[in-house]
């Protein structure tokens, strides 16, 4: 069983990524070049790095790039700020020698010095409410079990996305599960990440935010978008009532519902 790092960043111009990250195996790099002026490296292809720098912008389109570029056994979504611990490969491997039966594998990550996303301190199956907590850094899964099912990162979605800013994760997941897949979570860290780095996307809850929330809801599930909704909307009250509204938040989730709608349709 082997891994792969499936890596996005932007605007490289030399490899130097590969050792600030602390990858030791396989890693499929996509660098998406947005700065004309830039010179990006060649593509590389050994056999430990696959570096394609192409000229396309939007995180969810450089996952499906990497998706479609992998070919070893599970694969690690990953970004460029992320730092892997030095046993990383043995630690997934031993995850999915655990549950032969998972598909996909969410791990923990630590963040200055503390532990994150643990639902809970055992390893359990998780449904879609579960998944709905998960972070991108957090995925693995079987490559085989991915493309065999067709499923691909919802490319209206993520950044650099000229619609809805986030979310890309946890509609990915719901598409795992509704095609069958199984997902487990492993109480596990396998990186580090600056916990302090400025979001791409979170800019408090403003109109834009409801408003791609109510996009991602019903893209995550067309009967239950409803209830995600309102839910999202009742639990996240006191984050956002000093800026907005009950009433406008909910409309304007709304609204990022019927706009979902109209795009897909």
């Amino acid at each position: 069983m082997d891994i792969e790092m499936l890596i996005s960043t932007m605007n490289q111009t030399n490899y130097n990524l590969i050792k600030d990250m602390n990858i030791k195996n396989r890693a499929v790099v996509i660098n998406q070049v947005t700065r004309s002026e830039l010179s990006p490296p060649e593509k590389l292809d050994n056999e430990m790095l696959r570096f394609i720098s192409v000229y396309e912008k939007g995180l969810s389109k450089s996952r499906n790039n990497a998706i479609e570029n992998s070919t070893n056994d599970i694969g690690i979504i990953s970004d460029d700020d992320l730092y892997y611990y030095d046993d990383v490969a043995d630690r997934i491997k031993t995850a999915y020698q655990k549950n032969q039966e998972a598909d996909v594998i969410i791990f923990c990550y630590d963040a200055d010095g503390r532990h994150k996303k643990i639902f809970g301190k055992k390893a359990k199956k998780l449904g879609y409410l579960g998944t709905m907590k998960v972070s991108s850094v957090q995925i693995t899964f079987k490559i085989k079990s991915i493309k065999e099912n067709g499923i691909r990162f919802n490319e209206l979605f993520g950044a650099g996305s000229s619609h809805y800013q986030c979310g890309e994760e946890n509609i990915f997941l719901f598409e795992c599960l509704k095609k069958g897949l199984k997902i487990y979570f492993e109480p596990i860290s396998i990186l580090s990440i600056n916990d302090n780095d400025e979001s791409t996307w979170f800019n408090g809850f403003n109109d834009k935010l409801l408003f791609d929330r109510g996009a991602i809801f019903t893209a995550m599930s067309n009967r239950f978008y409803h209830f995600f909704i309102w839910q999202f909307a009742i639990r996240k009250y006191k984050l956002y009532r000093h800026q907005i509204s009950f009433i406008k938040a909910i409309r304007n989730m709304y609204k990022g519902h019927r706009d979902y709608l109209n795009i897909r349709n």
